[in-house]
């Protein structure tokens, strides 16, 4: 599975983005430049991120740091796969 592939593809489902997260890189930022990114956005990012990768995600396992960029988000669900 190409991590890096399927939470582009989650990002860009949720926030209906129509394909723009394909030319996103590692460094593009999320969390406050993405006005598609809302708090309710959030929520549904990290119900798909928990739905498609098969873990859950306690609340005091994230924070605002893991969405600040595509390489912050991917690094996370990284971390929560090993």
């Amino acid at each position: 599975m190409d991590i890096r592939k399927e939470v582009l593809a989650i990002i860009d489902e949720v926030l209906s983005l129509g394909g723009r997260a394909n030319d996103f890189e590692l460094d593009t930022p999320l969390l406050g430049a993405l006005p598609e990114l809302d708090s309710m956005a959030v929520v549904g990012l990290i119900n798909m991120i928990e739905e498609r990768f098969g873990f859950v995600i306690e609340d005091d396992e994230i924070d605002g740091a893991a969405f600040a960029s595509v390489g912050t988000l991917i690094e996370f669900v990284e971390a929560k796969l090993a």
